[in-house]
């Protein structure tokens, strides 16, 4: 038998069938708000207890370092939602922060990045926010 005629004579290979694209992003983006879901409530139920602890007069509800974690997350968080074009308040209506929470966080961060009240202004002046 020629090389030729057992190469016909061999089963055909089946093919594994192919994950369509579409079905597989539209699968990313269910697990992607679930997990999105589950840390907005996870988030929620934070803020409740430090709220909670607050209220009591319990300061030292978070260590400093995890104080600063939620921090550095929450800020890196909210300036690529600003960046990607999100047009959210920081704060909702009834947050309970004060204008004095207010300064005293402000004056943190610039302070924890090294930059002065005229910097933000002159930023602020040339970008508009």
């Amino acid at each position: 038998m020629s090389s030729h005629k057992v190469a016909a004579a061999k089963p055909a290979r089946r093919r594994k069938p192919v994950l369509r694209v579409a079905g597989h992003a539209q699968a990313a983006a269910q697990v992607e708000a679930s997990v999105s879901a589950a840390t907005s409530d996870d988030a929620r139920r934070l803020a409740a207890e430090i709220r909670t602890a607050l209220a009591r007069g319990q300061l030292e509800v978070l260590s400093p370092e995890a104080l600063q974690a939620l921090m550095a997350a929450i800020c890196r968080l909210y300036s690529a939602q600003a960046e990607a074009g999100a047009s959210h308040e920081l704060l909702g209506p009834r947050s309970g922060v004060t204008a004095t929470d207010a300064m005293v966080v402000a004056s943190g961060l610039l302070k924890a990045v090294n930059l002065a009240v005229f910097e933000l202004g002159m930023w602020q002046s040339w970008t508009g926010r």
